[in-house]
């Protein structure tokens, strides 16, 4: 009997988790198809610092700043999001790709948005990088965040908090602060399609850093 419920049990979460994992990521979705945008602002010193960083010299030049840059615009349903909807324009054009240049810190960063998330926006690549600079202006990044001198030990409250009071209509229920290892990595903002408010997501804010402490970096190992 024992045995019989283990094995239930097991298969049970064999299946939940393959349903999360389907329902968390919907490959093949139909372009324009979507609740709302999460604009990822990825902290630029705790990724330079890691083995990704090294390989980003875009990004993680001698001379980079210590600052939030743009992660991606994301299209997300209320549970779940889509990507890479349909083979999309791959090819991206030059002036394209200068516009993008302009946002992101890194062209292949770019490429790799527009492949896996832009082509879920129902935009073509030259708009979706034109809402990618719309949302990205329409968040005010708090004033301590701004090229700071040494390390910030803080918590991811705090973080929200300062968002939130640099940001009129946004709410604590409408971002999460990402972390890895105690370290700040992103803070994600959810946006209204039309990106003119900032919207509720519960599941985004139930993926937020658990961390009571964090330390948001500063510099890179040269």
């Amino acid at each position: 009997m024992i045995r019989w419920f283990a094995g239930v049990l097991a298969l049970f979460l064999m299946a939940s988790s393959a349903a999360a994992q389907r329902f968390d990521d919907r490959r093949g979705g139909t372009p324009g198809d979507f609740d709302f945008y999460v604009l990822a602002l990825s902290w630029s010193p705790t990724f330079c610092a890691g083995e990704a960083g090294r390989r980003s010299r875009q990004q993680c030049e001698i001379e980079a700043r210590d600052e939030f840059v743009v992660h991606g615009l994301w299209p997300q349903f209320e549970r779940g999001f889509p990507s890479y909807c349909g083979a999309g324009q791959r090819f991206l054009p030059r002036p394209v790709l200068s516009k993008a240049a302009e946002i992101f810190p890194d062209e292949r960063l770019a490429r790799y948005q527009w492949e896996k998330h832009g082509s879920c926006s129902g935009l073509g690549p030259s708009q979706y990088f034109d809402d990618v600079a719309a949302a990205r202006a329409k968040v005010t990044i708090p004033a301590e965040f701004h090229r700071p001198k040494q390390p910030i030990e803080t918590s991811p409250q705090d973080i929200e908090r300062g968002f939130v009071a640099a940001n009129r209509g946004l709410r604590p229920d409408m971002m999460a602060v990402s972390c890895q290892r105690g370290r700040l990595t992103e803070v994600r903002v959810c946006l209204s399609r039309d990106l003119r408010s900032f919207v509720p997501c519960p599941e985004v804010n139930r993926s937020a850093c658990r961390s009571r402490d964090l330390t948001v970096p500063v510099g890179r190992e040269r």
